[in-house]
């Protein structure tokens, strides 16, 4: 079994926002499993599914992103989950914009939602699908920045991320992490922008 967790900011407030990547990468593999996510569960919003055999928890946290972890530890400790067994789709405004980066492991860098995380589950060994929410180019306090909105422009391109992240999540789970990060990383949707 496998908890996919979208990290994100509940409320319509924050809906669109670069922050709320994880939240959207989560509605569009919901859509593609035909699996609903409106079940008030771990402090969170989840769905049940499966992936070809695997069974699948899709989550979208309601803790707020800081507090991320207290909902994913919430469902390890209920499932009796592991670290393997978890994969976090959050932002990133570190990568090029128009890519995604899967990592098997390592740690939360200045992301605060991975921070809890990997606190409250006492491991970093879990896969990531980081989502490019494009650079902080006009040096905006990074709060700021990534609780905007995305330009029209913009979105198009994050739409062709989602899509990227939620077949890489789907590969993860068929295959494992090493095969995802072969055929996703590195791989650009800029071109329509």
């Amino acid at each position: 079994m496998y908890l996919i967790a979208g990290l994100g900011n509940p409320g319509s407030k924050y809906e669109y926002t670069r922050h709320n990547a994880g939240f959207m990468v989560i509605d569009d593999l919901a859509k593609k499993l035909n699996i609903k996510v409106n079940k008030l569960k771990f402090k969170s919003l989840i769905g049940e599914g499966f992936i070809g055999n695997e069974k699948v928890i899709l989550m979208k946290p309601s803790t707020y992103m800081n507090d991320s972890g207290k909902a994913i530890l919430d469902c390890f400790n209920y499932y009796n989950l592991s670290a393997e067994n978890l994969i976090v789709i959050c932002d990133d405004i570190d990568i090029p914009f128009g890519t995604i980066r899967i990592k098997k492991k390592g740690s939360a860098g200045t992301h605060n939602g991975l921070k809890s995380i990997i606190y409250l589950i006492q491991s970093q060994d879990f896969a990531r699908i980081k989502v490019s929410v494009g650079q902080n180019d006009n040096n905006y306090d990074l709060k700021d920045f990534v609780l905007s909105q995305f330009s029209k422009k913009e979105f198009e391109v994050l739409k062709k991320e989602i899509d990227m992240s939620s077949e890489a999540c789907i590969k993860i789970v068929e295959e494992n992490v090493d095969y995802a990060m072969n055929n996703f990383n590195g791989k650009s949707v800029i071109w329509i922008f």
